[in-house]
C-alpha cells in the first residue's frame, strides 16, 4: 500500500515522442469506477496488474494506490468482466530532469486527448517543466481514466 502523489497536464505538441526513452501500449478497464475507490485492470505490454485507487485528496495530487501484478491471462479474462468502454492508450516514458513524465496518447474514442503525468515524492516538490507541457489538471476528474471510461473525450462539447 501506498500514498500516490501526481500531478496531470495537458500536452501541447507531439515534440514529447522525440525524448520517449520507450512506448508501450496499454489497455485497461474498470471492475469499479465509484469516486471513493477505483478498481482497474490493466495490460501493460506483456505484463497484467491489478490496481486499486482511493479517493484523492482536496487538491486531487494525493490518493490511496494499491497495485498487483498478475498474468496476461488472468487480466485478459478480468477485462471481460469490466465495465463498458475499454480505453486504450500509448504511454511514453521521457525523463526530464530529476524526475519522469509519463505521457498517455489516447485513442479509440478518447483519440487527440494527451496527458502527462509525474509522480512525486512530496506535493511541494519543485520540477523541471518541459516546453510541451500544457495546461495542468491536477485534480479536474473529467481527466481521470476512470472518467473517460464513461465520458470519452470525443464526446466532450467543445
Amino acid at each position: 500500500m501506498a500514498l500516490e502523489i501526481e500531478r496531470k497536464f495537458l500536452v501541447d505538441s507531439i515534440a514529447f515522442k522525440v525524448e520517449a526513452m520507450i512506448s508501450t501500449r496499454i489497455i485497461q478497464g474498470f471492475l469499479n469506477t465509484h469516486p471513493e475507490r477505483t478498481v482497474r485492470v490493466r495490460i501493460d505490454g506483456d505484463f497484467g496488474y491489478l490496481t486499486v485507487k482511493g479517493l484523492s485528496n482536496e487538491t486531487g495530487t494525493s490518493r490511496f494506490e494499491w497495485e498487483k501484478e498478475i498474468s496476461l491471462k488472468e487480466a485478459e479474462e478480468l477485462l471481460l468482466l469490466c465495465e463498458p468502454k475499454i480505453l486504450e492508450k500509448t504511454r511514453y516514458k521521457i525523463p526530464v530532469g530529476n524526475h519522469y513524465f509519463e505521457v498517455d496518447e489516447f485513442h479509440g474514442e478518447n483519440g487527440g486527448l494527451i496527458i502527462a503525468e509525474i509522480e512525486l515524492l512530496h506535493e511541494e516538490e519543485v520540477f523541471e517543466i518541459p516546453n510541451w507541457l500544457g495546461k495542468e489538471v491536477t485534480g479536474d476528474i473529467k481527466y481521470y481514466n476512470s472518467q473517460l471510461s464513461k465520458q470519452p473525450f470525443n464526446t466532450w462539447k467543445k
